[in-house]
């Protein structure tokens, strides 16, 4: 099973622009430690990246056909995804059992989100995504 798990960084939150230079290189180490541990576990990362913060961030809304772009930051924003792992494993407990023990600051919060496999879609969406005529 794939999943994608968000970090809402508490700093990200309120427009707040999180500096990196600011950050502590244990931070980094903590979370490079946790990052190997689950892959020598056995769940596979395909992706795992911090985000830069809305300051630098682009929003676009659609309404009657058109597209409207709005540069960050945005207005009243509680949250914002800072990070995002690309993951696979066996169950969302597993995941979730490894999410538990990830280095977090406080105020954190973490979003486990499954990604639907062309299987969980109807036959006639398969067959459409693979080509194939009705």
């Amino acid at each position: 099973m794939r999943f994608m798990v968000f970090m809402l960084p508490q700093s990200y939150r309120g427009n707040k622009a999180a500096d990196m230079k600011d950050m502590k290189i244990e931070a980094f180490e903590k979370m490079g430690k946790f990052n190997d541990d689950m892959v020598k576990a056995g769940i596979v990362m395909s992706a795992a990246d911090g985000l830069q913060p809305l300051t630098k961030g682009a929003r676009i809304s659609f309404a009657g056909g058109k597209a409207t772009v709005i540069d960050g930051p945005f207005v009243e924003t509680k949250e914002v995804f800072g990070g995002y792992w690309m993951l696979e494993a066996k169950s969302k407990e597993e995941l979730v059992n490894w999410m538990k023990r990830c280095p977090a600051e406080d105020g954190d919060i973490l979003e486990i989100r499954q990604i639907f496999e062309m299987s969980d879609f109807p036959k006639e969406v398969q067959a459409l995504f693979a080509g194939e005529k009705k």
